[in-house]
């Protein structure tokens, strides 16, 4: 018999769990979109949203996921025939580059394969070699969703200063903002992107991109830029429909209101700490479940895992098969291994994540722990005792 019945708990690493503030929020009516209210409540989401990324620059809005913030982050820094550099660390690092490339940027990658960080004195060499500043940017990812790799955005920082390069650094927060620590300014990135779908909180369709005055300069040197991907009337609208290059997505703008209410609430660095307890409680569990099976972090050092998602290791077919039963059987949806694998190797099967990220708390997760160990032992997935226990003691405080 199955106990699926009731709501479900959708434990990826993004669409994330929607709260029942912003949903409400969004089950209405729709706006006037030329005057009143909607416009007014607009303007006030831009400095909310800085507040959150930690900057004092500029933000642009865009209906779009993921993908199209990454293209319009080059679009307006990044011209045809330029290159950028790009340290990846797992499948969505790639990604971006594999964007870059559509636009006909011509791509240098430093792959850190799926299990490290960036490494910053291996940048460091790669920029000191562009002896001609051909490097326009660097496209660092904050958090590789795929991976759960956490990269030092410090210290990549730290060794473009070293090399003495010119080159913008922009930073992929995607799955990391409103989860792991970022601090757009004290950091001294010059772009971010975002989406509305993880740490926000807000259903998939908005993307966000942070700029500073020195990618502002970027943009305005460029010859031409896309009507649709141009930031700069987003960000500095005469009117209101320059926000989003045409009709409002108004009902996502009710949904994010209400999510940055609750992120104002509750305070940032609250939010962080919460996410760190979350993940560390966690990283417990599948320690010791490690300690007498298969089960194992993809990343082994506490200090370059993200706080938002967590890969795991475990070897086909469990994988697949822990992630069939658990939504099966108890209602609990977990992340595929995203990019550990190619699909048509058996190995794909080896691998699971856990989202952690947004509207998540002690119950969720241990909830979620909970079903995990049930489906270990109905499928007589060898693992190690007291998982749950060394949760607990984490969410207790010890």
């Amino acid at each position: 018999m199955s106990l699926s019945q009731g709501r479900p708990y959708l434990a990826i690493p993004g669409p994330s769990v929607m709260p029942e503030e912003v949903l409400r929020a969004m089950h209405r009516s729709a706006p006037n979109i030329y005057e009143g209210a909607l416009i007014e409540m607009t303007a006030g989401l831009i400095p909310d949203l800085a507040a959150v990324a930690r900057t004092k620059g500029h933000v642009a809005i865009y209906i779009a996921n993921g993908h199209g913030a990454w293209e319009a982050a080059l679009a307006n820094t990044v011209a045809a025939g330029e290159r950028v550099l790009v340290p990846a660390t797992g499948r969505f690092g790639h990604g971006w580059a594999e964007v870059a490339r559509g636009q006909g940027i011509e791509t240098q990658m430093l792959d850190f394969g799926k299990r490290a960080p960036v490494d910053p004195d291996r940048l460091e060499a790669a920029l000191r070699a562009d002896t001609e500043h051909k490097i326009k940017a660097v496209l660092a990812t904050h958090v590789d969703t795929s991976t759960s790799v956490l990269s030092d955005v410090v210290a990549i920082r730290a060794a473009m200063d070293a090399a003495g390069h010119p080159a913008l650094l922009m930073a992929d927060c995607i799955a990391s903002l409103a989860c792991d620590r970022f601090e757009m300014d004290a950091w001294g990135v010059d772009v971010m992107v975002a989406a509305s779908q993880k740490g926000l909180m807000v259903p998939p369709g908005l993307a966000f991109v942070f700029f500073s005055d020195k990618a502002a300069e970027a943009r305005a040197a460029l010859p031409n830029v896309s009507r649709y991907w141009d930031w700069t009337p987003r960000a500095t609208p005469e009117m209101f429909y320059q926000y989003f290059g045409g009709t409002a997505p108004t009902h996502h703008l009710y949904g994010l209101r209400a999510a940055l209410d609750m992120i104002t609430a509750e305070g940032i660095e609250t939010i962080w700490a919460r996410h760190d307890q979350l993940a560390r409680a966690i990283w417990a569990a599948c320690d010791a479940w490690g300690e007498g099976g298969p089960l194992e972090l993809n990343i082994s050092d506490p200090a370059l895992r993200s706080r938002a998602v967590t890969a795991l290791r475990i070897g086909a077919p469990h994988g697949s098969s822990l992630r069939k039963w658990v939504e099966q059987e108890a209602g609990l949806t977990l992340g595929i291994g995203l990019g550990m694998a190619e699909p048509n190797d058996p190995a794909w099967h080896g691998f699971f994540r856990i989202g952690h990220m947004g509207h998540v708390n002690a119950h969720m997760v241990m909830g979620a722990l909970g079903v995990i160990e049930a489906g270990f032992a109905a499928l007589d997935i060898p693992h190690g005792a007291g998982g749950l226990s060394a949760a607990a003691r984490v969410m207790a405080g010890d």
